[in-house]
């Protein structure tokens, strides 16, 4: 029970650490989905892209995110099956748990229907969530 309450105090300290330089959340319902497992790997979990009120944007990967492994795992945005490389928001930071990514202004969160976790290495994708 203690080791589960600790790490569940980090995770939202990260959160909030996280979240603590940008302005306010924008008032609009985040756009959601679930991953889904590609190339032969296992990844599954939540995620959210969240708008905030100075029109710039986070994705928030979700406490039961997971993702079994592979190499140079990066997270960005894809449509319609076609992952972007221009949408790269850098390497994936853990393989499982609560991760923040913040979305440079030079990217509108609005062209895009998929969320992916792409091996960068290899040229194939980890795992896609619909985003909705």
């Amino acid at each position: 029970m203690k080791n589960t309450m600790i790490k569940t105090l980090s995770i939202a300290a990260t959160t909030m650490i996280a979240f603590a330089p940008m302005t306010a959340l924008a008032d609009k319902a985040p756009v959601h989905g679930s991953f889904s497992g590609a190339s032969n790997h296992v990844t599954s979990g939540g995620v959210k892209v969240v708008k905030t009120a100075d029109g710039g944007a986070v994705v928030i990967l979700d406490s039961d995110f997971s993702l079994d492994g592979g190499p140079d795992p990066h997270v960005g945005f894809g449509v319609d099956g076609t992952y972007i490389e221009a949408s790269d928001l850098g390497d994936l930071q853990d393989l499982n748990g609560v991760q923040v990514y913040v979305v440079p202004s030079s990217i509108n969160v609005d062209d895009f229907n998929e969320l992916y976790i792409w091996c960068k290495d290899v040229g194939v994708p980890l795992g896609v969530a619909a985003i909705k």
